[in-house]
């Protein structure tokens, strides 16, 4: 039994009316190995923006370490300009998503095998924003003192595939069990379709979680929004891991998440500095 991998490499960024606790877990499940991959970054050149990804990995490991790997040298490179903008984040995980999906691809062809990830992104900007981006069916999720205020879904990919495919609605629910409409990154017949979505203005209260399907298929959006609401990002990772693999009776597969918490910073202690005061003349 493979034991919970946490790490909280992005914590405790402390903003004008809230603080940023956020951490990465992964279990193997009862799969073989490990093709999940979730990280936490920050940008010299954005300060106060923390960007976290998720990549499950199909066919094995090597397109979700692409997607790490990609989106850490286009973070590093980004310059958000003088005032946070919408916009250009969403451009930014565009990017990602574009080239880490051409690259797997090209690393397809020079190995002869086809790797598939599945692309989940958000990013909190020191603006107050959260902006995502997903490609397949890794989720996020948005919470709100533990009630579920949004989850990612297929809808606007559903929708996209009836218009440009001008497939029927269950055809296009189905769109799973079709090499060639599936949507991943890598996938050499067909390019990937980008959902994005954003919010604003952020409170102390509001959490988010990336989620791969190894974890939210055992869970309902008010399990998962009640177990961060009143713990810690590490506390609610053990909790949510340990349950899934009871709930996975031994056929449970590679597990991980994201969780980011934006909690109300301490308040600071009142500092007096008493001085001698000089007598008037």
């Amino acid at each position: 039994m493979h034991s919970l991998i946490y790490r909280d490499d992005a914590a405790n960024i402390t903003m004008n009316s809230y603080k940023i606790e956020a951490g990465t877990a992964q279990h193997i499940g009862n799969r073989p190995q490990q093709n999940d991959r979730v990280a936490l970054f920050t940008s010299a050149r954005a300060p106060g923006y923390v960007l976290a990804v998720l990549a499950s990995g199909l066919n094995g490991s090597l397109a979700s370490e692409q997607v790490l790997h990609t989106s850490k040298l286009l973070f590093d490179e980004f310059k958000p300009g003088d005032t946070a903008s919408v916009p250009r984040v969403e451009q930014l995980l565009r990017d990602i998503v574009l080239e880490t999906h051409t690259v797997i691809k090209m690393n397809g062809v020079a190995t002869q095998t086809e790797p598939h990830a599945t692309f989940t992104g958000l990013v909190i900007t020191p603006g107050g924003q959260a902006v995502w981006a997903y490609v397949g069916d890794s989720r996020i999720y948005r919470f709100h003192k533990g009630e579920g205020r949004m989850r990612s879904s297929d809808a606007d990919y559903i929708d996209q595939l009836m218009q440009t495919h001008k497939l029927p609605l269950e055809a296009a629910r189905n769109h799973r069990h079709s090499k060639l409409l599936v949507n991943v990154l890598g996938n050499s017949r067909k390019e990937p379709f980008v959902t994005l979505g954003h919010h604003e203005p952020l409170v102390a209260g509001d959490a988010f979680l990336l989620a791969s399907d190894g974890l939210w298929h055992f869970f309902t959006d008010a399990e998962l929004g009640a177990a961060l609401h009143k713990t810690t990002p590490r506390q609610g990772a053990e909790m949510l891991i340990n349950k899934a693999g009871e709930r996975a009776q031994g056929k449970g597969g590679n597990c991980s998440m994201a969780i980011i918490k934006l909690v109300k910073p301490p308040k600071e202690p009142a500092n007096y500095t008493v001085q001698k005061m000089g007598r008037a003349i």
